[in-house]
């Protein structure tokens, strides 16, 4: 049986202030750096971490980057463009109330990232399932018996992973506000039933200063 370990990057600066992320370099807060940190030290006192997965986004980057400092060594990260947060394109970097202005059929009492809409030079939903579909196959199919995997991704990616593994309908999780940063959910990676088996733990919390 392999664990699969899927955790949200840290705050950034864009989270703090409620900006629209998409793909855009953000960076980790002094924050979001005590928080991977702090997820690295309460990680390596659960778990033998084989391999890391990660976006390549500047944010989760930095925040593999520092899981590492607290785990106390790590295997270098492994970088995927298919664990990416959704594209928003033209609209990356607005505020959400300047996104809701600019498409005012979406419904203000959910995430952006549910946006039916595919903005100017950014992904549709169906284009985003697709892609965070490719890259949970091709993990899964390369984690072997045995080995835990740490996923370093973001909020809407992991949205979509745990629809899947809890039948909710996936246009109702990306609905639903994203989890909080550096939070973590363990997989057990059976081939015929995976299953979620801790869901948003924050436990490394209680290791911050």
């Amino acid at each position: 049986m392999a664990t699969l370990l899927v955790a949200r990057h840290g705050e950034t600066t864009w989270n703090r202030d409620g900006r629209i992320q998409g793909w855009a370099p953000s960076q980790l807060t002094d924050q979001g750096r005590k928080q991977a940190q702090a997820l690295g030290t309460w990680l390596d006192e659960r778990y033998s971490v084989d391999r890391v997965l990660a976006s390549d986004l500047r944010r989760t980057r930095e925040t593999a980057a520092a899981v590492g400092d607290g785990y106390g060594g790590l295997p270098d990260p492994e970088f995927d463009t298919d664990w990416r947060e959704r594209g928003f394109g033209t609209v990356q970097g607005l505020y959400a109330e300047e996104l809701l202005d600019e498409f005012p059929d979406h419904d203000r009492t959910t995430s952006v990232i549910a946006l039916d809409a595919a903005p100017e030079g950014g992904e549709g939903i169906p284009t985003f399932r697709g892609r965070v579909e490719s890259a949970w196959e091709r993990t899964v199919s390369t984690t072997d018996a045995g080995e835990t995997t740490l996923v370093v991704t973001h909020g809407g990616v992991i949205k979509l992973l745990l629809a899947k593994l809890t039948d909710v309908a996936p246009d109702a999780a990306l609905a639903e506000s994203s989890q909080a940063n550096c939070a973590v959910n363990e997989i057990r990676l059976d081939e015929a039933d995976p299953e979620l088996v801790g869901e948003e733990l924050t436990g490394w919390r209680d290791l911050l200063e």
